[in-house]
């Protein structure tokens, strides 16, 4: 599938994205705040692509690069925790520190919303942040999210529990449509909700 809007494309990863993957996410500060990283080798990321087509056949997750029409490979955002039968998912998202502050992220997080509202029929899209990250917190507001409160000791770095702020945003809120193509279609263990084309 591919899901082009005005500058960027979302597109599931392909082994060919690994090396520009690895330019991405060595720099700490765009991980600074995950589970993992920075990567260390370009065996990391030529692994969690290797990984993707298995997580999509089980309905895990989505992963999709975020493609520059003129840059190429910018980022990475993920639809995972999925819930068919409440029709909602989670959002993550990041980008290479140089595309930070750009209006990128908002572009991204419009295409996400098309993705998981109009196309997969959703009706809630979350996403989460480390309570300390002003940054996510502030691109998600500006995207629309609102703040529901936070989890605490909810997601474990290392042998560190840390707390989450929770963001969501509903389809009768989504009042930020982006122009967008779909070419391909959904993978197939997304395509289960009735409004899915």
């Amino acid at each position: 599938m591919l899901l082009t809007g005005p500058t960027l494309a979302l597109r599931p990863p392909e082994p060919e994205d690994a090396a520009a993957l690895f330019a991405l996410g060595r720099d700490p500060e765009v991980t600074r705040w995950f589970s993992w990283g920075p990567y260390a080798a370009i065996e990391q990321p030529r692994a969690w692509i290797a990984e993707q087509e298995a997580r999509r056949e089980a309905g895990e997750g989505l992963a999709l690069a975020i493609v520059h029409r003129e840059a190429g490979l910018v980022g990475i955002t993920e639809l995972s925790e999925w819930s068919l039968r409440d029709r909602r998912a989670v959002v993550g998202t990041w980008f290479a520190r140089r595309w930070w502050g750009t209006g990128l992220n908002a572009e991204a997080k419009r295409l996400v919303a098309l993705l998981a509202f109009d196309i997969c029929g959703l009706e809630r899209l979350g996403a989460y942040a480390d309570v300390a990250n002003a940054r996510s917190h502030a691109a998600l507001a500006k995207a629309g999210f609102s703040p529901e409160g936070v989890l605490r000791a909810f997601h474990r770095h290392g042998e560190r529990h840390k707390d989450v702020a929770v963001f969501s945003l509903l389809r009768g809120e989504w009042t930020h449509p982006v122009a967008a193509t779909l070419d391909g279609e959904v993978p197939a263990a997304f395509r289960l909700l009735p409004r899915c084309v």
